[in-house]
């Protein structure tokens, strides 16, 4: 489904990504770990086009996505749910899915992914009316991904969903990341919780200083040495 083939991206002079290839197989969950800077973040921004790279190719589904706007890629079928969620504060719980939607134009479709979205999160019922920059950090994160699956996308990008979750939030949400995935959505996974993202992961990378240093399955890396110590906290 997306192939990411020698990709390098920059900030200025600063050499973010150095070469990076991946793949994600349709109706995956793939993780993509590493420590702060390492570039994850700088990864999905690329995919979007929120970014371009200065060489390498990025593929969705066989056709190129290198020179694409942003508002392209998501009508391709990509979506981010991104990090710090930047949900629209000012706006309620049911104009930000809304403005998820911007892209489509079939009113019952829409009508029909807002109740999936809110049988996904029925926090989000409770509060359709509720300004989002007046909920909880967990809430907020709800809206965050719910907003990105309002555009019905074949490959959602999520990034850092647990930050400053609380443990039950965060078991929470990934528990909703695994449902949405079995729904049939393919997912790529940014995460520093790397023991959570391979729980639900069925691959995953793992990316240091904008190079991937180690691939492998979920069950490989969750036993791999380097991996247990540097990213599992064990010694």
């Amino acid at each position: 489904m997306l192939e990411i083939k020698d990709l390098h991206t920059y900030y200025g002079n600063i050499h973010a990504l150095k070469g990076i290839s991946l793949q994600v197989e349709q109706g995956e969950v793939v993780s993509l770990i590493g420590s702060n800077g390492a570039g994850k973040t700088t990864t999905l921004r690329t995919i979007q086009g929120l970014i371009r790279p200065r060489e390498g190719k990025i593929m969705f589904e066989g056709g190129l996505l290198n020179t694409l706007s942003a508002q392209a890629i998501v009508r391709l079928g990509i979506s981010q749910s991104p990090e710090g969620r930047l949900i629209f504060p000012r706006m309620t719980v049911q104009e930000n899915l809304e403005m998820g939607a911007f892209s489509r134009n079939d009113t019952l479709g829409i009508k029909s992914d807002t109740e999936r979205v809110l049988n996904l999160f029925p926090r989000l019922r409770e509060r359709l009316n509720q300004k989002g920059g007046t909920m909880s950090g967990g809430e907020q994160q709800m809206l965050a991904i719910g907003r990105a699956m309002m555009s019905r996308p074949r490959l959602l990008l999520l990034d850092e969903p647990s930050m400053g979750l609380a443990p039950i939030l965060v078991t929470q949400i990934f528990s909703i990341i695994r449902e949405i995935n079995e729904q049939g959505t393919t997912v790529l996974l940014v995460e520093q919780n790397a023991r959570m993202a391979l729980t639900v992961a069925n691959r995953g990378y793992v990316l240091q200083t904008g190079e991937i240093v180690l691939a492998g399955t979920a069950k490989d890396l969750q036993t791999n040495e380097t991996v247990r110590k540097a990213y599992l906290g064990e010694s």
